[in-house]
């Protein structure tokens, strides 16, 4: 082994939440794998271990590989003994009766019970997980839980305690008469500020030169907004990192994308690195029309 790998087996009740859990992982960084065959994982390890990046696996074992407890025993004991693999295995749990309800609500067979009664399947089911579960590390009774506060249970367990990996935050600026980023999730607009476009030096440049940068900021209105508009986004971000958003994208137009909102998205995406997991980008920041560009 070259590397040191952090593993994480999801399992538990079918119903019990591993689909969001198995998004959570992912939203963390790690990679996964849904449904994978227990035979398939240690040639899978073998290969992740000879890669540069991905040195963090989450992957779902459940009833649904109906060879699940013919193999998953002594491949669990060979894990334990690994030196180089840091493995966890996370039982999502839930009550019978959440968990026909659950079943009831979506309209779909339970994987042991696709002839019989619901509840039959889980009962049997339960029985036959009771060792595995007696494994887990971390047990989790998902009944009482929304599936935005298991995102957060597993973000709170999981995620690297250094690093905010989980919530990212895309700061984009963009011209208006090229339409709204598609996937902006707050919008501000700057066209009220004085415009660069009309000092002939500077009509050219963008944003990002100093030039305009220093234009763009040497009013006072300009710097009034900016200190509200941070204080504003410094005071909401926690809320949505707390409420389970993995990306948060910020977006800041003017009319042509080149000046000032590229200027007030540098800016801000500048200030936010100190704090957040941050990337910058300016969608029309080169890009020019054959009419009148008035940015």
């Amino acid at each position: 082994m070259t590397k040191k790998i952090n593993l994480v087996i999801v399992t538990g009740m079918s119903g019990a939440g591993k689909t969001v859990a198995i998004q959570s992982f992912e939203d963390l960084g790690y990679f996964t794998i849904d449904n994978m065959p227990p035979a398939l994982l240690p040639k899978f390890l073998e290969l992740v271990m000879h890669t540069e990046d991905n040195d963090k696996v989450a992957l779902v074992i459940d009833m649904r590989s109906r060879s699940f407890f013919l193999e998953i025993s002594g491949i669990l004991d060979n894990l334990e003994n690994a030196e180089d693999l840091d493995f966890k295995i996370l039982f999502l749990d839930a009550t019978d009766g959440e968990l026909v309800s659950r079943y009831k609500e979506t309209r779909r067979s339970h994987p042991l019970a696709a002839d019989g009664r619901v509840l039959d399947g889980i009962k049997l089911e339960r029985e036959l997980l009771s060792p595995l579960k007696s494994m887990s590390q971390n047990v989790v009774d998902t009944s009482e839980l929304t599936p935005r506060q298991l995102r957060q249970t597993i973000s709170e367990q999981f995620s690297s305690q250094d690093s905010q990996v989980g919530f990212r935050i895309e700061v984009v600026s963009f011209g208006f008469k090229y339409g709204l980023p598609l996937d902006a999730d707050l919008v501000f607009d700057v066209r009220f500020l004085p415009n660069p476009h009309y000092v002939p030096e500077l009509r050219e440049k963008t944003g990002l030169d100093k030039a305009v940068y220093d234009y763009v900021m040497s009013f006072d209105e300009s710097n009034g907004f900016y200190e509200k508009w941070l204080h504003l986004m410094t005071s909401i971000l926690p809320g949505y990192q707390k409420e389970g958003k993995s990306v948060l994208t910020i977006a800041v137009g003017c009319t042509g994308g080149q000046h000032r909102s590229t200027a007030f998205a540098h800016r801000l995406a500048q200030d936010l690195q100190k704090d957040w997991v941050v990337n910058e980008s300016h969608r029309d920041k080169d890009r020019r029309k054959e009419t009148v560009n008035r940015s």
